[in-house]
């Protein structure tokens, strides 16, 4: 199982750092995602870390703003978001997968709930 917290609303140029948890496995196994859904647009990526800590290119909308880490003593991947904008208003979520920290929506099978992250200009 798959929880994120840690979203909210936030001025343009502010700071979040969201939170997924995993439960129920051994999350050190497991490569996690960072994606994010806004109304009325696909699900898309935007950060991913393998069991190693080794991160997959970022999403080029937040290359250089986002950070994605883990620390797996708390099962926990996080990501942090600098200069947030507008733009990246969106839900997003965490998802697990038991290989390598892919990009892809469909390589993913294990997904949390969602935080809402909502930007204000």
């Amino acid at each position: 199982r798959l929880e994120e917290s840690g979203g909210g609303l936030v001025q343009a140029g502010g700071s979040l750092r969201l939170a997924c948890v995993g439960s129920g496995g051994t999350f050190r196994d497991y490569a996690i995602g960072w994606f994010r859904q806004a109304p009325g647009r696909l699900r898309e990526f935007v950060a991913a870390i393998g069991r190693k800590g080794i991160t997959t290119p970022y999403a080029a909308s937040v290359e250089g703003r986002f950070t994605i880490s883990r620390d797996n003593a708390k099962n926990t991947v996080y990501l942090q978001m600098n200069s947030l904008k507008a733009e990246d208003t969106a839900v997003y979520y965490c998802a697990a997968n038991t290989y390598a920290p892919y990009s892809s929506v469909d390589q993913y099978r294990r997904w949390g709930q969602g935080t809402q992250v909502t930007v204000s200009s």
